[in-house]
């Protein structure tokens, strides 16, 4: 299945056909494209392009090789990423170490972004609780997302939930259906799989033994079909 995307999504998919170094045509002109992970880490540093950084510690970035074959795109930053400024090293984090471990793929090779960039929550005491990033946070930050994927070019794109597949596709997805077919997003392949945080809130063992084995196997064909690209 060919996955159609917004304006702003297809001008940075395009640019994956283009030579290395090369960003493609801006989106929006008013704002220039980074040449560089580093630079467009600085720029995201200052974004103000929807409220949720008034109230967030810091903008959370990407983070992976330059030329990764494997770009992972979660929802948003948690409470931890909040804090440490690092994509995936909380609970959610954790647990898709552990099935990237059980997939044989080094985190050190791939990719890891959010379709949101700073960490949407509602107080509720002391303790910050995570709040779905709404339609119009997503489609601000797909500034960020795009400029990522032009300059990383990775060969196969997952989609960790909905938000995520939201912000690449430009349109709602339902996981449960996107995840029997896998198709292409511009000139990368393209797959839809469940958040980490999916498998936390699992409370009987035997279904969360089973849907963490079918989270597992998702990585692995992403990962041998970024190796067979």
């Amino acid at each position: 299945m060919e996955y159609r995307t917004g304006a702003a999504m297809a001008s940075a998919l395009h640019a994956l056909d283009a030579p290395a170094g090369r960003a493609g045509p801006a989106a929006e002109p008013q704002e220039a494209r980074a040449v560089s992970l580093a630079a467009l880490r600085r720029a995201e540093a200052g974004c103000t392009r929807c409220p949720l950084y008034r109230h967030a510690t810091q903008v959370v970035p990407g983070e992976g090789p330059r030329m990764a074959a494997l770009m992972l795109v979660g929802e948003q930053p948690g409470d931890s990423e909040d804090r440490a400024g690092t994509p995936f090293v909380g609970p959610a984090g954790r647990m898709m170490d552990k099935a990237l471990d059980a997939a044989g793929i080094p985190r050190g090779e791939v990719f890891v972004t959010n379709a949101v960039k700073h960490f949407k929550f509602e107080p509720r005491g002391k303790r910050r609780l995570h709040k779905k990033p709404n339609a119009y946070e997503i489609d601000r930050c797909r500034w960020w997302l795009g400029q990522e994927l032009a300059l990383v070019r990775p060969k196969v794109i997952v989609a960790l939930g909905a938000t995520a597949a939201r912000s690449l596709t430009g349109r709602p997805v339902t996981v449960s259906a996107a995840r029997r077919t896998p198709g292409t997003l511009g000139h990368a392949a393209f797959a839809v799989t469940v958040h980490p945080s999916f498998l936390l809130r699992l409370r009987d063992a035997a279904d969360r033994e089973r849907e963490f084995a079918r989270f597992v196997a998702d990585l692995e064909q992403a990962w041998g079909l970024a190796a067979a690209r």
